[in-house]
């Protein structure tokens, strides 16, 4: 997993999110305080913590480091869990499953925090089975000590430090992203499944509730900026289909293959009374935040897949059960054979290769949502200092904070104060009345405006940037154009002094020296 998080890790360009940790982190820790009040509640101990990363040096490499080693720990985690619940092997193949599956490898190259939630959520789980206690493995007789003496007190007093260990983990989780919060329930549907005592679902009880009373002020902030996530719309089957395929292999061969060793990894889903399979873990581990999410985005949408990006490490788990248990069905002689774990893991290794081109695709900058730096690079041929911006809507100046350079000089036309000033992530726009009086004394003015904003029917939403169209449209004539992903970079000549017909914007793209983009 380290490996395939540090190939290409440096792609040369954020896209707008990482733009955001990479901004908000460079800023103080007042400043950043003062930002959490407004928006961004949930990411608020993400941004301070990669605060002090971004201090050693800002970059983004650094950036992302974090989110690497938050995956190869996830993977560690999910190999752990699969060697205590089945057997070495099973963590082996689970391990190796959850490294080379192409949605993790996304994640682990991303400067946000999901990576690190989905760490914190396998070391829950693994600290949930350690806190249940699983039947006596090898060496570990009845659960007796060197002498043979039963050790009671002493496997009581570490199964509270268990517990309490339990609770921290998961509440930290929850912290660097509230949605963690669903893997209590998971948690919950483990338990049922096992049949556990009711001391252990006490015990359970408290240091959820503990998570929970933890977490109530970031909810009860968070709830108050919902407008941040106004933007998602209703899953339907089809983002379902879409997770089931990313949980467990994007390419035909790989998807049926997983799904169907999954399928037999059912067939273990219940133990002895008190005892936790691996598929009493994994099962609910991968459907129940997913599905509880999607359930409540019916009402409220709030979905989006990354969100639950923790919950992929049930897949690999299932997966690798299930292979085990093919095993020894075919060959109960050779189950224990050194060379069927070597054979899955080549198995594995047989996946990587087939899924090598979609790894190698993702390691682009042009493979995210956008490329700020690309877009950087043409206004920076573009512009000239002095030169009057317009951004449409304000959240496209994301740009111009991640790589100032590109605009360095120019003047922005709408904006009041400054991002780190005014304690917003974009900055401050002024009022109408004074956005139309800076407007009429321009010639000519830039626009950098997202695509959706310009072409889309309602779009933008925001009255503000819906006068800033308005009024460039009416008094200024479309001069230049250049398209770089979802990002336009316009120049608009005030109609009175336009030589030239201007260029439709539902014609194509029109760029000046396309061979330099």
């Amino acid at each position: 997993m380290l490996v395939l998080g540090l190939w290409g890790l440096d792609r040369g360009g954020m896209w707008r999110d990482e733009a955001v940790t990479f901004q908000v982190a460079r800023r103080s820790v007042p400043q950043i305080w003062r930002l959490l009040h407004d928006v961004d509640a949930v990411h608020g101990l993400y941004y301070l913590m990669m605060h002090a990363v971004l201090a050693l040096r800002p970059g983004e490499v650094l950036l992302r480091l974090p989110s690497v080693c938050g995956a190869a720990a996830a993977a560690a985690l999910v190999a752990a869990l699969g060697a205590r619940l089945v057997r070495p092997r099973v963590g082996l193949w689970a391990g190796l499953l959850y490294a080379v599956t192409p949605m993790v490898g996304h994640y682990a190259q991303e400067g946000r925090s999901y990576a690190l939630v989905a760490a914190g959520a396998a070391g829950a789980t693994l600290l949930l089975v350690r806190a249940v206690g699983e039947p006596p493995g090898p060496g570990e007789p009845g659960g007796r000590d060197g002498a043979g003496r039963r050790d009671g007190a002493g496997r009581r007093g570490r199964g509270g430090r268990v517990w309490w260990a339990y609770g921290a983990v998961l509440g930290v989780t929850c912290l660097l992203h509230e949605f963690a919060v669903l893997l209590l329930l998971a948690h919950a549907v483990t338990l049922a499944l096992a049949r556990v005592a009711r001391g252990v679902w006490c015990r359970w009880a408290c240091a959820a509730g503990a998570v929970v009373l933890v977490l109530l002020p970031m909810v009860l902030v968070s709830h108050g900026q919902s407008a941040q996530v106004a933007w998602l719309r209703e899953p339907g089957l089809g983002s379902a289909q879409a997770l089931l395929r990313a949980f467990t292999g994007p390419t035909p061969a790989v998807y049926w293959t997983c799904l169907a060793l999954a399928a037999v990894a059912l067939t273990g889903l219940f133990g002895r009374r008190g005892e936790i399979t691996c598929a009493a873990v994994a099962l609910p581990l991968a459907v129940v935040p997913p599905v509880t999410l999607m359930l409540v985005s019916r009402f409220s949408p709030l979905y989006v897949d990354r969100y639950v990006l923790y919950a992929l490490a049930g897949a690999p788990l299932l997966v690798a059960a299930g292979a085990d248990r093919m095993a020894g069905w075919l060959g109960r002689s050779r189950a224990g054979s050194p060379l069927l774990a070597l054979a899955g893991a080549l198995a594995v290794a047989v996946a990587l290769v087939h899924q090598l081109p979609l790894l190698r695709a993702d390691r682009s900058a042009d493979h995210r949502p956008d490329n700020l730096a690309a877009v950087s690079r043409v206004a920076a041929r573009e512009l000239r200092p002095g030169d009057p911006v317009l951004f449409v809507p304000g959240q496209a100046r994301a740009t111009a904070l991640a790589y100032p350079a590109g605009f360095r000089g120019v003047r922005d036309v709408a904006l009041a104060a400054g991002a780190p000033a005014s304690g917003t992530l974009y900055g401050t726009e002024v009022d109408a009345k004074d956005l139309r009086r800076r407007l009429a004394g321009l010639d000519r003015v830039w626009v950098v405006a997202d695509r959706y904003a310009v072409e889309r029917p309602g779009h933008p939403r925001d009255p503000l940037d819906r006068l800033k169209l308005a009024v460039v449209t009416r008094d200024f004539a479309l001069r230049e154009q250049s398209v770089r992903g979802r990002v336009l970079l316009r120049l608009y000549v005030r109609r009175t002094l336009a030589t030239e017909a201007p260029v439709a914007p539902a014609g194509p793209p029109v760029p000046r020296r396309p061979e330099r983009w």
